[in-house]
């Protein structure tokens, strides 16, 4: 994942990303293609625990090559929470959410610089298995729409929502396959909510 999102240098060989051999850039370069082609998540959220949902979105643009006017970052950033279904929540703390509303915080901030690829590294190791199809569902919608999404995982239901798994083991790919009952998180979702009424109507009884 290193390599992929151009924070580590291959040792040899050559890496092209959006057709431009990225092994041979240096540092700024490096960062600008990190800041502009590609979005990071990760398992532990990363959000600045001062700032609101709305200016953890809006941090990425401030370090991007261009300019952007406040106006336009908190408009960028309002959609971005949008489309993680958090726009109601832009004025609150980290503290003040949810894992699961955290995660979709730190999805909406990899989104803010419109990226190409969406790296997402454990993003539901830390949480509960309803918020995790959650999340599934936001990364398939974006899938969807057309974003690249290069998600790692060790948990295998995780892994049956995307369209591709290449299994690694010691630094070599062993598998590459599509996936073929590829779980889609609407009706994951159904059954988790049918399970839970179910439970509670044997408690009442």
């Amino acid at each position: 994942m290193n390599l992929i999102g151009c924070l580590d240098r291959p040792t040899r060989g050559s890496y092209l990303l959006d057709g431009i051999d990225v092994s041979a850039l240096a540092r700024d370069e490096l960062a600008d293609i990190r800041n502009q082609k590609l979005g990071f998540v990760f398992q532990g959220f990363n959000l600045l625990s001062r700032t609101t949902a709305l200016e953890n979105v809006e941090l990425p643009m401030l370090y991007g090559p261009r300019r952007v006017s406040g106006r336009e970052m908190r408009e960028r950033a309002l959609s971005c929470l949008e489309i993680v279904g958090l726009a109601n929540r832009a004025d609150h703390f980290p503290s003040q959410l949810s894992g699961g509303q955290q995660q979709r915080v730190a999805i909406a901030r990899a989104l803010a610089n419109r990226p190409s690829v969406l790296l997402a590294d454990e993003p539901t190791g830390n949480l509960d298995s309803k918020t995790s199809v959650e999340v599934m569902g936001v990364f398939q919608r974006l899938n969807d729409e057309g974003m690249t999404i290069i998600m790692v995982t060790h948990e295998l239901d995780i892994a049956r929502y995307c369209r591709r798994n290449l299994i690694v083991r010691d630094g070599r790919v062993v598998r590459d396959e599509p996936v073929a009952d590829r779980l889609v998180s609407a009706v994951e979702m159904q059954k988790l909510i049918a399970a839970e009424a179910s439970a509670k109507l044997t408690e009442a009884i």
